[in-house]
């Protein structure tokens, strides 16, 4: 008997449901009919029975279709992210770009500046690149031979007096900085007109070697390149006197000199296609090859 409960169950529950709904739905159009709205207390207890009921079944679906949603969501939101990190990127790149517009524009309206006041042809060269050792001060450019680039040859840049050409290949160059131990240029105060020697010491400044009697050297005062020499032209920026050792039981005092140029920045230089006098002497028949001393006298 047992077992034939246990097979039927299922069907009698589902007979007994059925049921029940046919009478609620049979009572409930009868409530309408007769005017009245309000349920049974059997209708009104499976109703607040079906609200939890159904809630459950439904909150499944529910925490599904939210998860989805917002899983939908985030991945919208991870893609708009990475189209706005590319964006910024770009923007960064073109603030780079126009920064640097800027600065080669400030430097190119000096640069027309200065060629307009040479006379000289110059051909604009690149440093490629530098030997700052304790004891070598030169930049390696990209002009040679080919580009009538040779020994001896002075090199400027838009701020003053770079230094000198000492060596060439038919595509590059070397230059020996103004700041070189092995450097050396005639020159002379501005104000008024002393006249020494600017030496290179090695590292960032200058030395100006210049004679006691009567000369006036003073803090601020502007040093400049005095033609005398044969090497560089007259006119050229050297650097701006920073002080003065005087000593007056010496013949020779001596001054620190800060260059016009940063030696530690140069980009773009241009080589002066004109040898002085000296440098020819210097430089005449041996192939362009610089001999074993490199000072400017």
């Amino acid at each position: 008997m047992s077992d034939f409960l246990r097979r039927i169950r299922l069907p009698l529950l589902f007979a007994g449901l059925l049921l029940i709904t046919v009478v609620l739905m049979v009572g409930d159009r009868r409530k309408l009919q007769e005017g009245g709205s309000d349920h049974s207390w059997f209708g009104g207890a499976l109703l607040e029975l079906a609200v939890p009921v159904q809630k459950a079944a439904g909150s499944p679906a529910d925490l599904l279709g939210e998860a989805w949603t917002r899983y939908v969501a985030l991945v919208d939101i991870g893609r708009e992210n990475e189209a706005l990190q590319e964006r910024i990127a770009e923007l960064e790149e073109e603030n780079v770009q126009f920064r640097e517009a800027l600065v080669a524009s400030g430097n190119l309206q000096r640069i027309v500046a200065m060629r307009e006041g040479f006379e000289v042809p110059l051909m604009p060269a690149q440093v490629v690149g530098q030997d700052v050792s304790g004891w070598f001060q030169s930049a390696l450019l990209d002009r040679g031979q080919d580009s009538q680039v040779r020994s001896g040859m002075p090199v400027v840049n838009d701020s003053g007096l770079v230094g000198l050409v000492t060596a060439t290949t038919p595509g590059a160059a070397r230059t020996m900085m103004l700041v070189d131990r092995r450097s050396a240029a005639d020159g002379i105060v501005q104000r008024s007109r002393a006249r020494g020697m600017v030496q290179g010491t090695g590292s960032d400044h200058l030395q100006f070697v210049f004679m006691v009697r009567g000369d006036d050297v003073r803090e601020g005062d502007l040093v400049i390149t005095s033609g005398v020499g044969g090497v560089y032209p007259k006119g050229l920026r050297i650097g701006t006197v920073t002080s003065v050792q005087a000593d007056r039981n010496q013949l020779l005092h001596t001054a620190d000199v800060r260059p016009v140029v940063d030696f530690g920045r140069i980009e773009q230089v241009f080589v002066m296609l004109q040898r002085g006098p000296t440098m020819d002497l210097l430089y005449a028949g041996d192939g362009d090859e610089p001999e074993e001393s490199e000072e400017d006298s």
